[in-house]
């Protein structure tokens, strides 16, 4: 007799694998004998057929889920659920709406055990059938864990309310248990078959005040495990999620719930390096906005330091070590997620420059890892085409992850040695042959390992040969005699001297303030220094100068971290320090400045105007806005950076003067900027807006910061101080503040004007942000500290000598105020163009320049001061000064700029100065700051030897004496 055909015999078998065939045909004959006792409806569609035999070859838990509950796939085809892509937030409500109806805690458990069935045979088809990416397969399942424990809770909290009250908050309303999840839960990167990583917690709370009411402790507690109780679904037919609590403050020996203060208290004090590389994908499902907030706030600092923390990548070798030896004691070398070049691997490179730089780089703080891989392509910490190979990696090793977990609904990481199960694999993902599959894993997997070795590769591992006379040394190893041929085959210039610096390092200030670990990096770190410095031109000299970096930073074992992990670092500032003492010394007082090291790229590339703002904006982004302190601190460190990125490629030939200056002038501005906008905010928040009423109308007024010298001229130096003069545009009648404790204008500004003085001057532990000189105001140290503009115009033009119209010439609108600087400008044009006596002019200039000379120039013969001596800087500057007096009411042109050497530029085409003398006046002028920037970096002083540039001297006289004297 003949068999009759089933339905599925005529179903497209040849996509997949012989082998796979017979089982697979039969998993699907039981399904569809199931589907037709039970009434449930089968598509005919070919395509969802095809479909079908793939996912039904794949996957005995899609198949077995099919067979026992085949009314779930008509369900999930009629509601479009299982055709349809997922988008944010739509599983959470859906589970919350199917557990709002449950009425008791058994029917609660039941109902997340079928929710869970029902969703994860969805994920799992389409997952499997090809027809959702990683992200949204990653996303849905975190989403579904979310779901769970978030309705559960809502549900349990609800019913254990009614049998004692809850604890209550601050605000006497009932506090709700936070639930943090931890993990790739956490990073909603949850896998098919995984655990899922809990933390409970709670706000500030006490117990209501009932005879029934339990503490807070003790009513969390009872509500954290019927959560468990609910998530494992002991009494429903199997786990909706395995709960792992053990990543909770001092693991299964802790309490099940902590307080926020608790957490605190434990992090800050006994919180370990691999809680906080947990605690990076740190999420609050449950709770208020609030109180979230105030948890990943309180969390913050502990996983994310204010300073570059190199110590983690001795922390994460460790841990990788540990985890290698319990792969090779267990032979899981084909485990794609601990073995080599596995998943781990990845999310290790990614957690490692989180820990290092999150706490600067607020980029960094995400928790998902290919968006922190991102970042770091962004931030070029990892070149693009690194980071587009981890990113590849990841993304094939958590399909193959998923796939291999959903083939039996088991939380398995281990490659199958099963012929059949590999056959399995192989087709989840998409090859023909496991043979073919296992050379793509291998693939990713090999270049993964290589880039987690260049990561994570310890440079004193291996160190040449050449160095180990310099470690024996330094060890003490060596006899006298031994240690100077050491130095002298290094290339030490002066062995006699570097053996005194050597000897201060062993037995000066640095070994007291070395712990065991620092004095471990310390005893690495110097002979790497020594080699380095052995390099250099006068390197004892320079070794002098590495002495006192290395004294200052002894006792902060993240920097002897940062030397030790990145010879690059190290590199830059043994070259930093030879070229420069000044740099050595503000590294030393400054030690935070080795960050600025780490990429040559931007350290020899100073920003421009646009970028110090954003780069100031996201050091200052963290900051609260009433904590001047730390501003305070933010500032003075954002100034220090820019500068020596400045100083570092002025070193370098890397920009010429000019540019120096006006990137010193730029960061000044940017500073003064923040400055006044810090200090704004405060005043209005305390007095008010200030207004005042011109007329029947009342109008806001303006403040403005003007620059003078220096700052004015965009010429500023490395060291040079800001002259300042603020002005202010209130006039008319009821001149006050609008707040409720309202001041009059005047000591709305002048408190304003002290408080920026106080930001900039005050000496914090990040140093002094600028020293200000306010001596340029109207009247001086006399006048008042903010003038009004009608005041400022009124003096200018019938109280101020000729030396303050000579200051103008150099005066520049600076912050605040656009249009308060415009009304400055004005005033500025209206006194530079007054008719002056040109004689008069000439003696006034004149008699003014040899005062200062006669008592800010050099005493001693033989010496020249190359700012005030006859011939210097102050020269160029009264000569320019003395033309645009002379000739601005006839040549517009001269107020346009404010610095010599485009004054003398426009003198020269406007043929008011002869060329030749300008030309000769902008070079000497060009090389004298030039020599007193390389005397600042050197600190060396100004005042240098009568030969140094003589010939520029006497052709500056000279000029002098034709344009000043006769």
């Amino acid at each position: 007799m003949a068999k009759t055909k089933r339905p599925m015999d005529t179903e497209p078998w040849s996509q997949v694998p012989e082998m796979l065939r017979t089982a697979a045909e039969s998993r699907w004959h039981a399904f569809l004998d199931a589907a037709k006792q039970s009434g449930a409806r089968i598509p005919e569609d070919s395509a969802f057929r095809a479909c079908a035999c793939r996912v039904f070859a794949i996957s005995d838990f899609v198949s077995e889920t099919c067979t026992r509950h085949p009314h779930l796939v008509t369900e999930l085809l009629d509601s479009g659920e299982l055709l349809a892509d997922s988008w944010p937030g739509i599983l959470r409500q859906r589970v919350a709406d199917q557990l709002s109806e449950c009425a008791d805690e058994a029917r609660l458990n039941k109902t997340l055990v079928r929710i869970r069935r029902r969703e994860m045979l969805r994920i799992a088809w389409r997952d499997l059938a090809g027809w959702a990416r990683l992200e949204e397969t990653l996303s849905d399942l975190s989403d579904l864990a979310d779901g769970c424990i978030y309705g559960a809770l809502d549900r349990l909290n609800d019913w254990q309310s009614q049998e004692t009250p809850a604890p209550l908050g601050a605000n006497r309303r009932p506090v709700t248990m936070i639930v943090i999840a931890m993990g790739k839960l956490g990073a909603c990167e949850l896998n098919f078959s995984s655990d899922i990583d809990l933390i409970f917690a709670y706000p500030d709370a006490r117990a209501a005040r009932r005879p029934d009411a339990l503490s807070p402790e003790q009513y969390f507690t009872r509500l954290g495990q019927s959560l468990i109780h609910s998530l494992s679904g002991a009494d429903a037919g199997g786990p909706v999620f395995r709960v792992d609590m053990r990543l909770r403050p001092y693991g299964t020996s802790g309490a099940l719930v902590c307080s926020f203060e608790a957490l605190e208290e434990y992090y800050q004090s006994q919180g370990r390096e691999w809680e906080r590389y947990a605690m990076i994908k740190a999420r609050a499902v449950t709770g208020d906005e609030a109180c979230v907030t105030e948890l990943m706030e309180l969390l913050r600092p502990f996983v994310y330091r204010r300073y570059l923390d190199f110590h983690t990548f001795d922390a994460l070798r460790d841990l990788k070590r540990q985890i290698q030896r319990e792969v090779e004691r267990k032979g899981l070398e084909d485990n794609i997620k601990l073995g080599p070049g596995g998943i781990r691997e990845i999310e290790f490179i990614a957690q490692a420059f989180q820990l290092v730089r999150g706490g600067r780089e607020t980029r960094l703080r995400q928790r998902g890892v290919v968006q922190v891989l991102g970042s770091l392509a962004d931030l070029r910490l990892l070149p693009r085409h690194v980071v587009d190979e981890l990113i590849e990696a990841y993304g094939f090793l958590r399909r193959t992850e998923n796939r291999l977990q959903a083939m039996h609904d088991q939380q398995v990481h281990e490659l199958p040695d099963a012929e059949l199960e590999q056959a399995r694999l192989a087709v989840a993902m998409n090859y023909p042959y496991w043979k073919s599959f296992r050379a793509a894993l291998e693939g990713h997997r090999r270049r993964v390992e290589a880039h987690f070795q260049q990561v994570f590769a310890s440079p004193q591992a291996e160190q040449p040969q050449t160095r180990e006379p310099l470690v024996e040394l330094w060890l003490g190893d060596l006899s006298t005699d031994e240690a100077v041929r050491a130095l002298e085959r290094a290339g030490f210039d002066d062995t006699e001297e570097a053996l005194r610096w050597i000897g201060q390092l062993h037995s000066g200030v640095a070994p007291r303030y070395l712990g065991e670990q620092g004095r471990m990096r310390f005893d690495i770190l110097v002979p790497m220094v020594l080699a380095a410095v052995s390099r250099q031109d006068h390197a004892a000299e320079v070794l002098g100068r590495l002495v006192s970096v290395l004294e200052h930073i002894a006792g902060r074992t993240t920097y002897l971290a940062l030397l030790q992990e990145n010879p690059l670092v190290l590199s830059q500032l043994v070259k930093l320090c030879a070229a420069s003492n000044w740099i050595a010394q503000q590294i030393a007082r400054f030690p935070m400045l080795l960050d600025q090291l780490l990429d040559p790229r931007t350290l020899y590339a100073p920003l421009a105007r646009e970028d110090l703002e954003a780069e100031l904006e996201r050091r200052l982004d963290d900051v609260e806005p009433s904590d001047l302190e730390q501003q305070m601190d933010r500032l003075r460190q954002f100034r220090h950076a820019m500068v020596l990125r400045v100083a570092a490629a002025d070193i370098a030939g890397a920009v010429p003067l000019m540019l120096v200056s006006d990137e010193l002038t730029d960061v000044a501005e940017v500073v003064l900027n923040k400055v006044l906008s810090i200090a704004w905010t405060e005043m209005v928040t305390r007095y008010g807006e200030p207004r005042c009423k011109v007329g029947r109308k009342k109008r806001p007024v303006q403040f403005a910061a003007i620059g003078y010298g220096k700052l004015g001229g965009k010429e500023l130096g490395y060291g040079s101080d800001l002259d300042l003069v603020f002005l202010h545009d209130s006039t008319g009648s009821d001149q006050k503040t609008s707040g409720r404790k309202s001041v009059d204008n005047a000591v709305f500004f002048t408190r304003l004007g002290q408080r920026m003085i106080h930001m900039l001057e005050t000496m914090t532990a990040a140093g002094v942000l600028y020293e200000v000189d306010m001596r340029l105001r109207p009247s001086g140290n006399a006048g008042m500290l903010v003038s009004g503009i009608e005041a400022f115009a009124d003096y200018q033009r019938t109280e101020a000598w000729t030396w303050e119209h000579q200051a103008l010439v150099r005066a520049r609108f600076v912050a605040g105020d656009a249009g308060l600087g415009q009304a400055f400008n004005a005033v500025r044009a209206s006194v530079l163009t007054m008719p002056r006596d040109p004689g008069k002019l000439r003696a006034e200039v004149r008699e003014m320049r040899e005062r200062m000379r006669a008592e800010l120039g050099s005493k001693t013969g033989g010496d020249f001061h190359l700012k005030h001596d006859r011939g210097g800087i102050v020269d160029i500057e009264f000569m320019v000064q003395y033309l645009v007096l002379r000739w601005c009411n006839d040549h517009g042109e001269l107020l346009r700029y404010t610095d010599t050497i485009n004054l003398l530029k426009v003198l020269a085409r406007e043929s008011l100065l002869r060329s030749v003398y300008a030309q000769t006046l902008i070079e000497a002028y060009q090389q004298y700051r030039a020599l007193g920037h390389r005397l600042t970096l050197a600190e060396a002083s100004v005042v240098v030897s009568e030969q140094t540039l003589q010939r520029q001297r006497k052709k500056v006289a000279q000029i002098w004496k034709q344009l000043m004297e006769t």
